[in-house]
């Protein structure tokens, strides 16, 4: 097992160099650098253009120690360097946008974003299980029939039409706008057990918007797979020796059908701490999805490379953990890609 882990480390290590190297590619892409973009902004907001007259004036001092700092004076390989070194050390850099470090803003939104992410899991996880179970072993039931059409709706219908669905009646029936994640008194505060107690209070609805299109797919997914490994002749062979009811579905083909549920450890990792963005944006979460997007939408490249790099870290050390947990779980992995 001890092999086994060490040949995904050492596979997950050069694959995020190559993704640290096309991030950084992307950060390039656009003319110029960023900071002759933001020059150029604040100059124009100076001069009373889109931004206004109030903007204050370009500090060239600023604009010095930032080109500096970034190398963007040396060759392209030096500033590939400085910025790897910055995500190592979680220097994120500069956004142009917001004027204040990435780091700054990133870590503003990481807490709210890992308290939706595991909420949401942990829903999807203890729904998804046992009611793909049971929809399996009462194929073709009026249970399994119920399942499966709020499974379908659950995937055909877009989690922001749910979201935007849950505001009209909230708002309609209780009169109570449904945004965010805190109540207003609780946005600039510091983090307290009142604080915790108010965002309980606010999760539970992006949760369930957020994870039902994750717990219909895996509801399906371990119907499918159980229902292939109960017609499989080791299942008869431990019925023939007495083992009964729920223990022969729960102690063999369970066990296996719920491999390929770990499996998605490896997308819905990323996916959930993006903040899923489209429902983000609809509930207006302060989650690192919105921020996102509000990079790409500005050209703050440093800022939305940084992101970029995190969520793809995320699927390279989700996907390492769902190969770990696989093996764990099914020896027959464990030793078959050892010895492959």
């Amino acid at each position: 097992m001890t092999k086994f882990i060490v040949r995904r480390v050492a596979l997950a290590i050069p694959l995020l160099w190559l993704i640290s190297i096309l991030t950084f590619i992307m950060i390039q892409i656009p003319p110029g650098d960023f900071l002759t973009d933001y020059a150029a902004m604040m100059a124009y907001g100076a001069a009373g253009g889109a931004g206004g007259g109030d903007s204050e004036e370009v500090s060239q001092a600023e604009i010095e120690f930032l080109r500096e700092r970034y190398g963007l004076e040396q060759p392209i390989y030096v500033q590939y360097f400085k910025w790897l070194r910055g995500i190592l050390t979680w220097d994120l850099g500069m956004s142009m946008n917001w004027r204040v470090s990435v780091n700054e803003l990133i870590n503003s939104r990481l807490l709210n974003t890992a308290f939706l992410s595991v909420s949401t899991i942990l829903f999807t996880w203890t729904f998804a299980i046992p009611v793909g179970i049971i929809s399996a072993v009462k194929q073709y039931s009026w249970i399994d029939y119920f399942f499966t059409f709020l499974a379908y709706f659950g995937v055909g219908t877009p989690n922001f039409m749910i979201a935007l669905v849950a505001l009209w009646v909230v708002f309609s029936v209780w009169g109570i706008p449904l945004h965010g994640l805190y109540s207003d008194e609780y946005l600039d505060a510091s983090w307290s057990f009142g604080k915790f107690l108010d965002l309980l209070k606010h999760l539970w609805i992006p949760m369930l918007i957020v994870g039902t299109d994750g717990t219909a797919r895996l509801t399906r997914i371990v119907r499918a797979n159980l229902l292939d490994e109960l017609g499989k002749p080791y299942v008869e062979a431990a019925r023939s020796r007495g083992v009964r009811g729920i223990n022969v579905v729960l102690k063999y083909p369970t066990r296996i059908a719920l491999n390929p549920f770990i499996s998605t450890v490896g997308y819905t990792l990323p996916s959930l701490f993006s903040g899923s963005l489209i429902v983000a944006v609809t509930l207006s979460l302060p989650t690192i999805g919105p921020l996102l997007l509000e990079a790409l939408r500005s050209q703050d490249m440093y800022m939305a490379g940084s992101i970029l790099f995190v969520l793809s870290a995320l699927t390279v050390f989700g996907t390492m953990l769902s190969d770990i947990l696989l093996a764990l779980a099914d020896p027959r992995i464990r030793h078959g890609r050892a010895q492959g």
